[in-house]
């Protein structure tokens, strides 16, 4: 038998994320949020009999778990070409700059003095932000602002996937 010498077609290149970060709730949230839908449903609970007992806990516990878990939905992340923000993309060309906020300096940019155009995902139990300032005179948006556990890390991304496209 015959050995084929013609290799094996490449496979199709895929980029991976060059950054990527979902912005989950910290672990206590769980407990305390359960513990909040639990204590609701026994209030709800004293007194009643039949279906009325233990239709609270029935309703009220599934509905705190899909309500956390929504919270912690947000996916951020850097990849072809493009800062992707759960469901909002933007393209790198339009970035001008990025800048890694610490709880301070988020505090600052988005108090008194906050642009109301801007495009902001915050998640208050999220510390750090990243800052990015678009150049696309087209779109009124002067900047976003997205919550970040890893503010360089995402910055840095942003700016290398910006300066490799």
């Amino acid at each position: 038998m015959r050995q084929s010498t013609s290799s094996p077609a490449p496979a199709s290149p895929v980029a991976a994320p060059q950054y990527a970060e979902r912005l989950t709730l910290p672990w206590w949230a769980w407990p305390a949020g359960l513990a909040v839908a639990g204590l609701l449903a026994a209030e709800l609970w004293l007194g009643a009999s039949g279906v009325r007992a233990w239709l609270p806990f029935l309703l009220l516990i599934p509905a705190a778990v899909a309500g956390l878990a929504w919270l912690g939905r947000i996916r951020v992340a850097v990849r072809d070409g493009e800062l992707w923000v759960d469901d909002a993309h933007l393209p790198l060309r339009y970035v001008a700059d990025v800048v890694p906020l610490d709880v301070a300096g988020r505090r600052e940019v988005l108090g008194v003095g906050a642009d109301p155009l801007a495009f902001v995902v915050q998640r208050p139990w999220v510390g750090g932000a990243v800052q990015v300032v678009l150049a696309d005179p087209a779109d009124p948006t002067p900047f976003w602002v997205v919550s970040t556990r890893r503010p360089v890390a995402l910055a840095t991304a942003i700016l290398a996937a910006r300066d490799a496209g």
